[in-house]
């Protein structure tokens, strides 16, 4: 693995890490109107990422075409949006668990997707690494109680974390991974309000109260800002295949952190599942075989020193002779 691979990698886990820690937050929000906030969490995302941009922002984003902002909508519509949307409306029926073991799922569909689209085979070495991720998932999230509703958005909620990989890929070499956060961030926020007017008319945003103020800060400037910035840096470096396996770290994160506001537990299955998913990571990232090919003394190393005692050995008795 060389630098390049590696600090990708770390970007990705990173990001997937502070998502899993959001699933957390969320638990404080409730009661908070959903589209209200939405809007607040990727409005001020938005603005804190606008001196993030880089040069020459309102240049690269003029020179888009339809096709590629109509991408962009449907990024911010689907991944973010609607993915978040789904999530609560599967949980009206369903235990959370359920919704996560789709979710759970997504580094199986991009790892076959990505390829498909770019009109090549998709890498057997990721895929086993993605089925490893998602059994991972299944074990530290379990399966719980839920209806036909909680099924069909718990699918929709899967092919939003799909979609949050999968179309940003044309995109992300144009304008970069600061300035894809940060266009999507705000194509989120007035995509939230215009859906908070119509869904709850004027209830659809109020003041928010300390705790969800401090949810909602957290969500806005830590998940989002450095979360989304990371994760689309890190899909730079690795693609969006072996990025989206460290999506089974979010399961992971939340379930690690849910003990510290009384919301879960962490026991024997998650550590299990936990060790499913790094095994996942290391198999589809090419950190297991990157490591396999080092080798170490034992490997084919020992050969080669052996040789070279031999050849001493000859030296010095040739000396004596």
């Amino acid at each position: 693995m060389n630098a390049t691979t590696a600090r990708g990698s770390l970007l990705a886990a990173l990001a997937c890490v502070l998502v899993g820690g959001s699933f957390t937050a969320n638990s404080l929000l409730g009661d908070y109107p959903y589209a209200g906030g939405q809007f607040l969490r990727y409005g001020l995302a938005f603005l804190l990422l606008v001196p993030l941009a880089g040069p020459g922002a309102t240049a690269r984003l003029r020179a888009l075409g339809p096709g590629p902002w109509l991408r962009l909508a449907l990024l911010a519509a689907v991944g973010m949006v609607g993915f978040n949307l789904a999530v609560l409306a599967a949980e009206r029926t369903a235990e959370p668990a359920v919704p996560g073991v789709f979710v759970g799922c997504a580094p199986v569909v991009v790892a076959v997707l990505v390829p498909l689209l770019d009109g090549r085979r998709p890498q057997r070495v990721v895929l086993y690494g993605a089925s490893l991720v998602a059994a991972g998932a299944f074990t530290v999230q379990g399966w719980g109680r839920t209806d036909g509703a909680g099924i069909a958005f718990s699918v929709c909620a899967l092919l939003g974390e799909v979609g949050f990989a999968v179309l940003a890929v044309p995109v992300l070499r144009p304008l970069g991974p600061r300035l894809l956060s940060t266009t999507v961030c705000g194509v989120a926020a007035v995509q939230s309000a215009v859906a908070g007017v119509l869904a709850d008319g004027a209830g659809w945003l109020r003041p928010p109260d300390a705790v969800e103020a401090g949810a909602l800060l957290w969500q806005a400037a830590v998940v989002t800002v450095v979360g989304f910035v990371c994760w689309y840096m890190g899909m730079q470096r690795i693609g969006a295949e072996r990025a989206t396996l460290f999506s089974g770290l979010i399961p992971v994160a939340a379930a690690c952190t849910a003990p510290l506001v009384g919301t879960g537990s962490y026991g024997a299955a998650q550590a299990v599942g936990s060790a499913l998913v790094c095994a996942g990571v290391a198999v589809g990232s090419g950190v297991s075989l990157s490591l396999a090919r080092r080798g170490g003394p034992s490997s084919a190393r020992p050969g080669e020193t052996r040789t070279a005692r031999q050849r001493s050995f000859e030296s010095r008795s040739a000396e004596k002779l």
